[in-house]
């Protein structure tokens, strides 16, 4: 090994497998402690989401029959008359002076307020929205408005999860994990729904599959879900007649129309929701009177159909039973879909799953006239399903919410196929759904697709360069002008690692220090290693890409030197930022680059399909 630079040969041969510290996954003790606090929040949840429920009778009882309770009961019962139609616009008079003098955050239908706060705000939330939120909701839900209490009671869950966790001193992905745990737990006591609460959370919350992160969410959701049993009781929530265990194939396509279905609906739904939107921000007043405009079209719908007002679970119940008459159906789909569209558009406070139940419980009740009878209720509920995976973009959700909302485990075949067709639909033709597009028009981007990162599963042995230049450490200062051949330049290196005779690295020096060491003449017989930086930053060959990005990360280096591991590491190689592009592009690569692999041999023929014809000589 010389000044010219002689290539030092990969050790990759000494390489005896996977470090031990690498695992399946990255979970650490500090999780317990995680875990604790969720559960904790899980408890606190559950008690949060049953007082925002009686909250939501109080003032619909106010509101609607002038009396005290908490009784979650029907507005369509109210003898009000004529003048039902001031009691929305009262109710979004209110929330819009709450909004504009108290907090913004309260608008919406609170999973994309949650989102942002996991994105942009480090998982902080203000404990005065933990305060107005619920409360803003209540009343909004509780004057009329068409929404459910689910979207709140996940941004209050979340709330008060992210309030807990700012009481200690935890990073900004703890304190997201309790975030989470409160808004899944939130969401488990309201629907006595644990497991799709926490497929909610993997799917839509959370931004990565890690146990760090699901164990705390899913026990907070257990615990919640525990909890609910002794303060509202057990489920499911919407019982129903049970449905055959296999439908056969003209149920099975019923189901594919009914996916379809629900896919357009979902489409046209986050289009009415945004379009409302859109057509509010052109108006010349201030976003604090939208919801006053929102109320007044939910009036007026209320006035034609009442059954259009408030969460609407008794309406949702009827419609799983089969018993509803086809005006309600069309009622729902006419002017719950209209003033809902719009009131959510306004920027009122609300929830969404809910409203979506109904209307794809209304549109199965529209199918079942002419797909097969499979039993009452059978095509509501799949609607209902799949109008909530092609809405949410969350399948896995939908299926499990279906199935818990009704313990009819029947139906998992049927809904699983309804909801990819819808989900399907809706990814190939929207570029986003109706939680992600308020994120996106607040000019942020997220992706809802998971993938193992190439930098995880690619080595450092696999991409670092072993034909780099090396300097002796006994090397003079005098002799340092030929490290600098113009050779060397043409290759890139700009970090020399300095070794001694049996290839130990003993420090790096960068190509600016060696020109200044060149340029100065004192000292001229001091040996390089007096020069050196004597504790470099260094990478393993047996390293996964990521681990070497995230050191680069922390200590600013585009340039570790890799050495062997044991009591005498030797240099192995370099691996620079250049060089991690490597995993990317081949990632790249296998999505993009098609080939035939397999070539069709027909028998009996002279000549072979798909296989070049012979030459003459290779004939002979």
């Amino acid at each position: 090994m010389g000044l010219k630079g002689e290539t030092i040969e990969s050790t990759g041969g000494t390489h005896t497998g996977v470090p031990k510290e690498l695992g399946d996954f990255t979970m650490g003790r500090r999780a317990l402690w995680i875990t604790a606090l969720a559960i904790l929040i899980g408890f606190v949840s559950a008690y949060v989401a049953a007082a925002l429920l009686k909250l939501i009778g109080i003032f619909t009882n106010l509101f609607f029959y002038q009396r005290w309770g908490t009784a979650l009961v029907p507005p369509a019962g109210n003898h009000l008359g004529a003048w039902e139609v001031l009691v929305p616009i009262s109710g979004a008079l209110i929330i819009g002076l709450m909004a504009r003098y108290g907090s913004e955050r309260i608008r919406g239908h609170g999973i994309p307020e949650a989102l942002e706060a996991i994105l942009i705000n480090g998982s902080k939330v203000e404990p005065k929205v933990a305060i107005l939120k619920p409360l803003s909701s209540a009343i909004s839900i509780g004057s009329g408005g068409p929404f459910g209490a689910e979207g709140p009671i996940i941004m209050t869950g979340g709330a008060f999860g992210s309030m807990i966790a700012q009481l200690f001193r935890l990073s900004s992905v703890e304190r997201k994990t309790l975030l989470v745990a409160g808004a899944a737990a939130g969401m488990s006591a309201t629907f006595a729904s644990p497991v799709a609460a926490i497929l909610l959370a993997v799917e839509l919350l959370l931004f990565e599959w890690k146990p760090r992160s699901f164990i705390p969410v899913a026990l907070a959701s257990v615990t919640a879900g525990t909890a609910r049993r002794y303060i509202l009781g057990l489920g499911p929530l919407f019982p129903t007649p049970p449905h055959p265990v296999f439908i056969g194939p003209h149920g099975l396509l019923g189901c594919v129309v009914a996916g379809l279905a629900a896919g357009i609906l979902s489409a046209l739904l986050t289009l009415a929701v945004y379009a409302a939107e859109d057509a509010f921000k052109a108006l010349p007043v201030h976003w604090m009177w939208w919801p006053l405009l929102g109320g007044a079209v939910i009036g007026l719908g209320g006035l034609i159909f009442p059954q259009a007002l408030g969460v609407g679970y008794d309406t949702i119940g009827a419609l799983l039973q089969g018993d509803v008459p086809r005006n309600m159906i069309l009622g729902i789909l006419l002017v719950k879909s209209v003033i809902w569209a719009v009131s959510l558009g306004s920027g009122t406070s609300g929830g969404v799953l809910a409203p979506l139940l109904m209307m794809g419980g209304a549109l199965g009740g529209l199918e079942a006239m002419f797909l097969p009878n499979e039993g009452a209720g059978f095509w509501p509920l799949v609607s209902m399903g799949a109008i909530l995976g092609g809405t949410m973009r969350s399948p896995f959700t939908g299926v499990i919410f279906a199935l818990e909302l009704t313990h009819d485990v029947n139906m998992l075949v049927p809904l699983l196929l309804a909801v990819t067709i819808a989900h399907g639909f809706t990814v190939l033709t929207l570029r986003r759904s109706i939680l992600t597009e308020k994120v996106s028009r607040r000019g942020y981007h997220l992706s809802r697709e998971y993938a193992v990162d190439p930098l995880e599963i690619l080595f450092v042995r696999e991409v670092m360069r072993d034909n780099i230049v090396a300097l002796p450490a006994e090397t003079r200062r005098r002799e340092l002008a030929a490290s600098l051949h113009p050779d060397h330049n043409r290759k890139g290196q700009i970090l020399y690692p300095v070794v001694d005779a049996e290839r130990r690295l003993l420090g790096v020096i960068t190509r600016s220090n060696l020109r200044k060491l060149v340029e100065d003449g004192s000292a001229a017989d001091l040996p390089l290693a007096n020069f050196v930086e004597s504790d470099p930053v260094t990478a393993y060959p047996d390293e996964p890409l990521r681990v070497v990005v995230y050191r680069m990360a922390e200590t600013g280096r585009t340039r570790l030197p890799v050495v062997t591991r044991g009591e005498s590491p030797k240099l192995a190689g370099m691996v620079s930022l250049n060089d991690l592009l490597f995993a990317r592009s081949r990632a790249l690569e296998q999505e993009r680059r098609r080939e035939r692999v397999l070539r069709i041999h027909l028998p009996f023929t002279q000549r072979s399909v798909l296989a070049p014809t012979p030459s003459p000589r290779e004939a002979e």
